[in-house]
């Protein structure tokens, strides 16, 4: 069985669009993209070449797929993410037209839960879910996340693409790990831990 995990930036009120980049994603007006840039320094970068290191596969969003389709493949093998990207199987939830040209890429569509439930069965390195908010509401709502790899920033946005919004299922995580960096961020990994317990004080 493969476990799925979802790598994303989050601000502290819970804002996960377009970290990386002005350009990045600028629907419904969104103005401030790129809002991690001051924040990264060389404990988080180590933090992120770790959890960049294969093997995984990769599971994206239409939209964030067509974002690493258009860079990845170009740039040189130096960089972090260029070779495991590049060797790592991308399957892509859509139910429109995917250009799979990208070697290793694979289109999910249908009944788009029971899909990833049955990949997640299949014997495998594990699925990385990076950006792709819709794709990640969708997984909340179904109960298919096994892992949060938050990076949360010393930030508020005000506006912005929630990382848990409406159909959120009730979840109970335990932390992993924890480390903070210099600047202020703070990288955690949970792990799916059963019921939500309850109780009064």
């Amino acid at each position: 069985m493969r476990r799925l995990v979802v790598l994303t930036f989050v601000s502290l009120d819970g804002v996960m669009q377009a970290p990386g980049g002005p350009e990045e994603d600028t629907s419904d007006g969104f103005d401030l993209g790129g809002w991690t840039f001051p924040f990264f320094d060389e404990i988080a970068g180590k933090e992120m070449g770790e959890q960049m290191t294969p093997p995984f596969d990769l599971l994206l969003g239409r939209k964030t797929y067509d974002i690493f389709a258009s860079y990845w493949p170009h740039q040189s093998d130096d960089n972090l993410a260029t070779v495991p990207f590049s060797k790592a199987t991308k399957y892509v939830v859509s139910n429109g037209t995917v250009n799979t040209d990208w070697v290793e890429t694979i289109q999910i569509k249908g009944d788009i839960p029971a899909e990833i439930a049955k990949l997640k069965q299949q014997d495998g390195p594990m699925l990385q879910v990076h950006g792709s908010g819709n794709l990640i509401q969708t997984l909340l709502t179904n109960d298919l996340v096994d892992e949060l790899w938050l990076k949360t920033f010393p930030v508020t946005l005000g506006k912005g693409k929630r990382l848990f919004g409406e159909g959120t299922t009730p979840a109970a995580f335990k932390l992993i790990s924890s480390l903070v960096s210099p600047s202020g961020v703070i990288m955690a990994r949970y792990a799916r831990d059963g019921d939500v317990k309850t109780g009064s004080f």
